[in-house]
């Protein structure tokens, strides 16, 4: 099918056309290409993504937002190439996408994605651990096997933004076992470029690839979604702390429980003020109880971590418009492209 923008941004939907747009044409793909991992694998797979229950029966759940494949389509028409013929990259970085949301589950301990039990709970630990495994190995064989002439480009692309992304979360969980003082905010910017403006950015820069467009062009997409993607990291990081269950599907304060030093919380313990020194106790704490948890928003918001976080991810859509309009000068052709970027900025979960 052929997505463009004239009712996409005008109906007062805006992104949310966008992104269902996609999800019609971009899940036939990803399903069949999650189809044909071997049965065991394929299993926990098809739970993730919400297309069966735990029992392998069928379920009409949420696949996710599909964001990183909107924009891999959407870049492709802002340089007014066929999107149809980026199918097959927009899956890839779902299924990307999708590899690391299984091992963030592991890790974190999560035990709700999409309101419902994660994959982890339901299948055990090496179960989950493999499927994600094949689903970043299922990406490049998409690429690998897709006979477009900008594959073999998107491939080695996608497989570095892997190696980035997985740095980004490696330096995450170091994080948490250093002192609440010792990790600055510069430290902290770098490790969320990494684990989640690579791969919006990577995303952007396979749909210019596919475009045809040159090595300009593609850097400057590329650039684009690191900033869209770093307020992106940012507002998911107030909805860490401010986040209504409801609509999350985790718990109220979930990354003050797990001791995350986000954004909004680095900012705070690095504030010099009263309240980030009563934050910094309170991380001290092995476990911190609801009351706790509570008095942590509070320190967070006092100290400035909330407003910090808030102008910064306006600072980064800024820079992030900044370098679109070097790959698309005429930005009335990437409205599309500008609608997920203010989507990912103004969500709420």
């Amino acid at each position: 099918m052929t997505m463009t923008s004239t009712d996409a941004v005008a109906d007062g939907q805006g992104a949310v056309t966008l992104l269902d747009r996609t999800r019609t044409a971009v899940n036939p793909q990803l399903r069949s290409t999650v189809e044909s991992l071997p049965d065991s694998m394929r299993r926990v797979a098809m739970y993730h993504f919400g297309w069966e229950r735990a029992d392998g029966t069928p379920d009409a759940g949420q696949s996710g937002k599909a964001i990183r494949p909107a924009l891999v389509l959407a870049a492709a028409r802002a340089l007014g190439a066929d999107e149809t013929r980026a199918v097959k990259a927009a899956a890839a970085v779902e299924l990307a996408h999708n590899f690391t949301l299984l091992h963030d589950d592991i890790v974190d301990e999560d035990p709700t994605r999409r309101h419902r039990p994660t994959a982890w709970t339901v299948f055990g630990i090496p179960d989950a651990l493999m499927a994600g495994d094949a689903m970043s190995a299922l990406a490049l064989r998409l690429l690998a096997e897709d006979p477009h002439p900008a594959s073999a480009a998107a491939a080695a692309r996608l497989a570095a933004c892997v190696i980035e992304l997985c740095a980004g979360q490696q330096a995450d969980c170091a994080f948490e076992q250093r002192d609440p003082r010792e990790v600055s905010l510069d430290e902290c910017l770098a490790m969320a470029t990494a684990k989640t403006g690579a791969l919006l950015g990577c995303s952007c820069a396979l749909g210019a690839l596919y475009a045809g467009a040159g090595e300009e062009e593609v850097a400057a997409m590329d650039a684009f979604g690191r900033e869209a993607g770093l307020a992106f990291q940012l507002i998911d990081d107030l909805i860490g702390i401010w986040g209504d269950p409801d609509r999350t599907g985790k718990p109220a304060g979930a990354d003050l429980v797990a001791h995350k030093k986000s954004l909004p919380v680095v900012a705070a313990l690095t504030s010099g003020t009263a309240a980030g020194e009563e934050l910094a106790e309170l991380y001290s704490r092995p476990t911190l109880d609801a009351a706790a948890v509570r008095a942590a928003a509070d320190a967070v918001e006092r100290a400035g971590g909330r407003d910090w976080a808030q102008a910064q991810a306006a600072e980064r859509m800024g820079r992030a418009v900044e370098h679109l309009a070097q790959a698309v000068p005429d930005l009335s052709a990437a409205e599309d492209l500008l609608a997920l970027a203010e989507f990912v900025t103004r969500r709420t979960r």
